[in-house]
């Protein structure tokens, strides 16, 4: 496989630094591989030695002591043409967002400016410490099928070639690396090791750091012991709304305490909600959200586990195409009361874009993809099978696409 460093967002980036002298902001999981990515990006421009840390004593204390030019410090950097930056895990620094705006407001059009962090590192403006108009924000997701099987990594396809290359074949491979995906993760370290003992000692390790080391870094709880029992109790919940009343009564906490934690483990890449689709259609729910996981692989039910793969294709998918400008997309659901129920509904400018169904097995179109998109109108309508029996390569139905799930996450 080619280096690890490579991922689908490389050329995007090194594209945006170059054209549009804002500061990339590179946010996502613990342990996929930003790191790594923004090491690969000052190799190509040979400024390895401006890789700064705040988890590093050293690199925190020059940031402190020199903040206006703390990067000259570096020996090999004098004399070079706009010298390309690594700021990582800064925003543990409490004062991130005055730190940053006075660096770009002062070097931002002489120096490119990459920052990484695990913690969501979205920014609102707020008063005179806003970043607002100073950076963009790009999501590095763990390893998509299509990612993987791309020999440059560049998997990114625009929105048209994707509905046109639904049709056509995957690699031979495609379906084998499915199967890897589905036992080992998208993270890189068990995905690459391709040992589920690894996997088993990175899971654990993996919890500890997000669980109790970045909770502590992003938030003043102490008490983690109620977090870690919820994330105990979210893996056999995936593929339903999820009941925040349930989640209460198993935790003994109050209901404004569940809501906060579930966004705690949002903020900090332990998990993602999708949110129910209801703006055109009368009788859906409006309240109750679905939660997935960044690693899937402790989820117990076979048919939620694959669920589950298939959002975090699509969640990489809609922040793809919005960071990369094709549209405002949004990931969403729709369900109703009477329990009809399609598990994605992509929108673009909050409008029914794709209507996605998620299928361990079958050989016909689901009745709730057909309910809800004749009432909804998306342009797309599809169904994605796991094991489609005698379905070996996509089919067009009644205006909905059939598609082997190795085919539609080949395009991921």
């Amino acid at each position: 496989m080619k280096t690890l460093g490579l991922r689908s967002l490389t050329p995007e980036v090194l594209r945006f630094l170059r054209e549009e002298h804002k500061m990339a902001f590179i946010a996502g999981p613990r342990q996929v591989g930003k790191t790594t990515f923004a090491r690969r990006l000052l190799e190509e421009s040979r400024t390895e030695m401006l890789y700064f840390n705040w988890d590093v004593a050293e690199h925190r204390s020059l940031l402190v002591k020199h903040p206006g030019n703390f990067w000259q410090h570096r020996e090999g950097v004098a004399g070079k043409p706009r010298p390309r930056m690594v700021l990582d895990e800064i925003h543990k620094f409490p004062r991130w967002k005055r730190f940053l705006k006075g660096l770009y407001d002062q070097y931002g059009r002489a120096s490119e400016i990459i920052v990484t962090g695990s913690g969501r590192l979205d920014v609102y403006q707020r008063g005179g410490d806003s970043l607002f108009g100073r950076y963009h924000l790009y999501h590095v997701h763990p390893f998509t099928l299509g990612e993987l099987l791309a020999g440059d990594r560049n998997s990114v396809v625009s929105p048209s070639d994707f509905w046109t290359h639904i049709r056509s074949d995957a690699p031979r491979q495609a379906e084998e690396m499915l199967g890897d995906l589905e036992k080992l993760t998208g993270f890189p370290e068990p995905l690459f090791a391709g040992s589920e003992a690894r996997l088993r000692r990175w899971r654990q390790a993996h919890r500890t750091i997000v669980l109790r080391e970045d909770l502590r870094d992003l938030t003043r709880i102490r008490d983690v012991g109620i977090i870690e029992t919820l994330a105990l109790l979210l893996p056999e919940r995936v593929g339903s709304p999820v009941s925040v009343n349930a989640l209460r009564e198993n935790l003994d906490v109050n209901f404004a305490t569940v809501k906060g934690y579930l966004e705690i483990l949002s903020r900090l890449f332990y998990i993602f909600t999708v949110k129910p689709y209801a703006a055109r259609l009368a009788r859906t729910l409006r309240l109750a959200e679905k939660v997935y996981l960044f690693d899937p692989t402790e989820i117990p039910e076979e048919g939620a586990r694959f669920e589950n793969l298939i959002a975090l294709h699509l969640r990489k998918l809609v922040d793809t195409w919005t960071e990369y400008g094709f549209g405002d997309f949004e990931l969403r659901y729709i369900r109703d009361r009477e329990k009809r129920e399609v598990d994605f509904l992509i929108t673009e400018a909050r409008k029914p874009y794709a209507l996605i169904e998620a299928k361990l097995t079958a050989v016909d179109l689901d009745p709730n993809l057909r309910y809800f998109a004749e009432r909804l109108k998306p342009l797309y309508s599809v169904q994605v099978v796991r094991n489609a029996t005698g379905v070996r390569s996509t089919k067009h139905i009644s205006g909905t696409f059939l598609v082997p799930a190795h085919i539609f996450c080949n395009l991921i």
